[in-house]
């Protein structure tokens, strides 16, 4: 069972807790922020080998849209600047989203 330990708000035991306490909470906090921003950016080309940032930006700029690039068949994919075997991945990818 839990026990009461009276402390006083004074008392350098009180003050230890609390900064203990708060520690806690800044280290929590900062964590939640982390995870938070690292999806809140994320895509659902993230992760396909072979694609890269530049070769993101490329798509992007080409077919302005995730859902351009899944109506686009695997050669204009290719087109963009991706080779074949990274387009045929990239469809794979998106279709799977769209099922």
């Amino acid at each position: 069972p839990l026990e009461v330990v009276p402390l006083s708000r004074q008392s350098q035991e009180f003050f230890l807790l609390q900064r203990i306490q708060d520690e806690v909470h800044r280290f929590a906090i900062t964590f939640h922020r982390q995870v938070r921003g690292k999806n809140t950016f994320s895509s659902k080309l993230d992760g396909i080998t072979g694609l890269g940032p530049k070769r993101k930006q490329k798509l992007m700029t080409t077919f302005k849209s995730l859902k351009a690039i899944s109506e686009a068949d695997v050669a204009q994919v290719a087109e963009a600047g991706v080779p074949y075997e990274v387009a045929e991945r990239v469809k794979e990818v998106l279709g799977k989203e769209n099922e």
